[in-house]
């Protein structure tokens, strides 16, 4: 099966009420895992929903999506941030905290952010800039 037909199926078990579509995401995901190019992170990003009614599973695609390179898993999300946080606000914040937590990570998202909104500016990708500035010199700080 194609990458695309493995996020189809992503897609159309992210919801996961029964156990069949817990299982076919589960699958689905592990497929994935084996060859994934970089190109697909938006659209993976885009399966977190959070009308999910099992967080833990779709924890799992976040831990996925962590696995990638940090450069492209950041640009992947921050060019869907304005998307997702419509259709998974609680998972945008989740994935935007776990980056705040890292300095490392929250650096290369400012740097990220500050680059796309000097081209392209949306005001949720400000807000995260912002967010992030502020962050790291909160933690400059205490250093």
């Amino acid at each position: 099966m194609t990458e695309e037909r493995w996020i189809q199926i992503l897609e159309e078990n992210k919801l996961m009420q029964s156990l069949e579509e817990v299982a076919a995401f589960e699958y689905a995901l592990a497929q994935l895992a084996e060859n994934l190019p970089k190109e697909n992170l938006p659209a993976l990003h885009l399966i977190l929903d959070d009308r999910s009614k099992q967080p833990e599973v779709m924890f799992s695609l976040v831990h996925f999506l962590e696995s990638f390179a940090l450069d492209e898993q950041l640009q992947s999300f921050i060019s869907v941030v304005p998307q997702l946080v419509a259709t998974a606000p609680d998972w945008t914040r989740i994935l935007h905290t776990r980056i705040l937590n890292d300095e490392v990570a929250c650096r290369c998202y400012q740097e990220k952010l500050h680059a796309i909104n000097a081209s392209s500016p949306h005001f949720i990708r400000q807000l995260l800039e912002e967010n992030a500035t502020y962050r790291l010199s909160k933690h400059t700080i205490k250093t």
